[in-house]
């Protein structure tokens, strides 16, 4: 069994675990948090952009430049369904 890491919503008051493999997105549907909006899941349509205000992650898919540029990702500013927690993380909508 892999790392499980807990993922904070502190808007929605809501914590919930995530593992290391799958996406902070998945975790939060799996979790039932709040309002989640998404159209493809996949990194195209841009619904999931939220901030990672603390903690680590990696990308394990491309983010479309489109919703996520440079700038945005050195804010800590992702697509959820692109990453993966590296340790617990605090989230919040942009």
């Amino acid at each position: 069994m892999g790392q499980i890491w807990q993922v904070r919503v502190p808007e929605l008051g809501k914590d919930f675990p995530c593992k290391e493999d799958e996406s902070v997105f998945a975790a939060m549907i799996r979790a039932r948090t709040g309002p989640v909006t998404y159209g493809c899941a996949g990194g195209g349509c841009g619904a999931c952009r939220m901030r990672i205000s603390s903690g680590e992650w990696e990308a394990f898919k491309n983010m479309s430049v489109a919703h996520v540029t440079e700038d945005d990702r050195k804010e800590g500013i992702v697509l959820l369904c692109c990453v993966q927690p590296r340790s617990d993380l605090t989230i919040a909508r942009v």
